[in-house]
């Protein structure tokens, strides 16, 4: 409406004709004048949004009173105070309505000085649009994409879930071998595939490899891949060899339609002399990846797919030291945008990453690199149209056993830590087997040193061919009582719920705490990376932090039979014995001992006795939480 110097200076009838024009407009106008913004004029639509109001001769405030905390007041006497305009987009706004009742509308307006000829504000012009159907139709579609999204969220959580189930919760960890695999879906997490992989020691210590693939996708692919994968799993562990493990399937396939024409890659592999047994039942070829040079594809054994009738030759072949073996399903091929020999750019691109000329990752091993980043280089242009599987496993050289003998003082606890964690480190343990055998086997030492009375505690560990870590803590006495502390007797309860098996054998000189358990490493489902767990080291920290009332600490770094009492005496001192509300934030500490719990619940008991809220904060996937589960303490307590 500009300055609205046209009506002033108008001829009267003009000057109606100009109001009556205005009162026509399709669109809110409310016109004020002066430092009270008293309303001069305002159109039929204006008196449509606000029924039976008085508007001319009384000021905003008065006419929008119900306005009032909706900040539109405001910004009237801001436009008129600073000479500056407002605007807005679908502002939610609530007005009183003649029978009582509150009318919800969305307005997009805008409010502008009205000046003088000489440029002074003269008043404000506020126009407005009602976008109140617009509005509810927006917030019906983001409503809309919210439930699409959180459904899509949900099928994909079931379908990670279902992938995850059926196949292997982990890669075993040999002597002489670095196993991984890498598995993406084809349709980006919102749908089962069909391919799937697997490795099974045997019972003469070698290890069986299969990558194989069923035909289409869906829950009755995944199904039948399920199928195939236990009927393999089962033969091979039975000590069947691979002839008799694929006619086994085959027979499923048979009498399972959807199993008809699923192929198969089936390798045997001696680790120690690299001998090689193999078929592919219809499925391509492994790629065999040398130190240096060009990577080869075995050659064929003419196999059959199952469920088709044909039979199923065994080639041999050997995998030389340092070489890697892998196996794949055909959709790392079948890529949309793939070179024009697949097979070719599919053997460069692996080979280059086995050597670590593609990407930079000094943690992943040799095999890891082989999956991993052969996917990323392969699909990042043209995308997948298929799920891809790779499955890879090199030998290395093996690791030599760990042999410690230590002083049976406290004072060895933290270096026997780090001494255990760079063996399980070099014969390829995955984090949350470290985490399990440092915390199990410190809590042997720490028993060692507190009830064998000699001199020295020695530990031993091995890798067994079949996967396990068979490893030992012996003293040097006769057992003894400790000396009576609070945070005592719970290392032999908590080590038997950390590994597969403990035992302890007296003897006359010395006794000796065995534990087993089996090493796996994770393969990578690509439609949701594994966050990778935390990492032990450091020393222990004790921080404050800003709480007002209520006492906060962090805490850092390793809790054991050495610093639990230093963490004892700092969350009682700081809690002013147990007086004060208090949260302590666990999830920086890296390794959590009977003694450390113990002292936890010290603290526990001392607030629960003088009524005082005691919150313990774990984050999920840190070793506090794991621990704090096992043995009862909630992660988020309040007393």
């Amino acid at each position: 409406m500009g300055r609205m110097t046209g009506w002033d200076s108008a001829e009267p009838d003009d000057r109606a004709a100009m109001i009556a024009a205005v009162d026509q407009l399709p669109f809110i106008v409310i016109v004020s004048e002066g430092p009270d913004l008293v309303v001069v004029g305002g159109n039929a639509a204006t008196r449509a949004v606000l029924p039976g109001r008085e508007l001319v001769g009384r000021t905003v405030r008065e006419v929008l009173s119900d306005l009032s905390g909706q900040q539109f007041l405001d910004a009237f006497h801001q436009v008129y105070r600073t000479g500056e305009s407002i605007s807005g987009r679908q502002w939610r706004v609530h007005l009183d309505q003649p029978d009582g009742s509150v009318g919800e509308m969305f307005a997009t307006f805008a409010l502008v000085p009205w000046r003088h000829p000489d440029g002074t504000v003269r008043g404000v012009i506020g126009a407005a649009f009602d976008v109140t159907e617009l509005a509810l139709e927006r917030r019906a579609a983001e409503a809309e994409a919210d439930r699409q999204r959180r459904r899509y969220e949900q099928t994909r959580d079931v379908i990670d879930a279902l992938q995850r189930e059926l196949l292997p919760a982990g890669l075993p960890v040999l002597p002489g071998l670095q196993v991984a695999a890498a598995y993406l879906l084809a349709d980006a997490g919102t749908r089962a595939g069909g391919d799937w992989y697997d490795a099974v020691t045997t019972p003469d210590g070698r290890i069986a490899l299969v990558t194989g693939d069923v035909v289409g996708h869906g829950v009755t692919a995944s199904g039948v891949m399920g199928q195939l994968r236990a009927v393999l799993q089962e033969r091979l562990d039975a000590g069947a060899s691979v002839t008799e493990a694929l006619t086994a399937a085959d027979r499923l396939a048979g009498r399972v339609r959807a199993a008809y024409a699923a192929t198969v890659a089936l390798a045997v592999l001696d680790t120690g002399s690299g001998e090689l047994a193999y078929c592919t039942a219809g499925h391509p070829s492994p790629l065999v990846i040398p130190v240096d040079g060009p990577a080869r594809h075995l050659d064929g054994t003419g196999g059959a797919p199952l469920g088709t009738g044909g039979s199923f030759p065994v080639r041999h072949d050997r995998l030389g030291p340092g070489e890697t073996l892998l196996l794949y399903t055909d959709g790392v091929l079948e890529r949309p945008g793939a070179a024009a020999d697949p097979d070719a750019e599919f053997a460069r691109v692996a080979t280059d990453a086995a050597a670590g000329r593609a990407l930079h990752d000094p943690s992943a091993t040799g095999a890891e690199r082989v999956c991993t980043q052969t996917l990323e280089l392969l699909v990042r242009s043209g995308g997948h149209a298929d799920d891809i599987t790779l499955l890879a496993a090199q030998r290395i050289p093996v690791v030599p056993p760990l042999a410690l003998d230590l002083p049976a003082q406290p004072e060895v606890l933290a270096g026997s830590r780090r001494a255990i964690g760079a063996w399980l480190d070099a014969v390829g343990a995955a984090g949350e087997d470290v985490f399990v055998l440092q915390h199990a086997l410190g809590e042997l030492v720490t028993n060692a040193i507190e009830h064998g009375g000699g001199d020295t505690v020695g530990i031993r560990a091995r890798l067994l061919a079949s996967g396990l870590v068979e490893a030992t803590v012996t003293d040097s006495g006769g057992w003894r009582a400790p000396e009576r502390r609070a945070t005592r007797g719970r290392g032999l309860a908590l080590t038997a719920q950390l590994v597969q098996s403990l035992r302890v054998e007296p003897g006359g000189n010395g006794t000796v705490a065995i534990v087993r358990h089996p090493l796996l490493r994770p393969a990578r489902l690509l439609s949701a990376p594994p966050v990778p767990p935390a990492s032990p080291g450091g020393g222990l920290t004790i921080t404050e932090l800003p709480g007002g009332d209520e006492a906060r600490v962090r805490i850092g770094g390793p809790m054991d039979a050495v610093t639990a009492f230093e963490v004892r005496a700092e969350l009682l001192r700081r809690s002013r014995g147990g007086t004060v509300p208090m949260t302590v934030d666990l999830s920086g500490v890296t390794f959590l001992a009977s003694a450390g719990v113990s002292a936890l619940h010290e603290i526990s008991a001392q607030h629960l006795a003088e009524k005082t809220p005691l919150a313990l904060v774990a984050a999920p996937g840190c070793p506090a939480r794991r621990i704090l589960d096992l043995v009862g303490l909630s992660s988020a307590t309040a007393l």
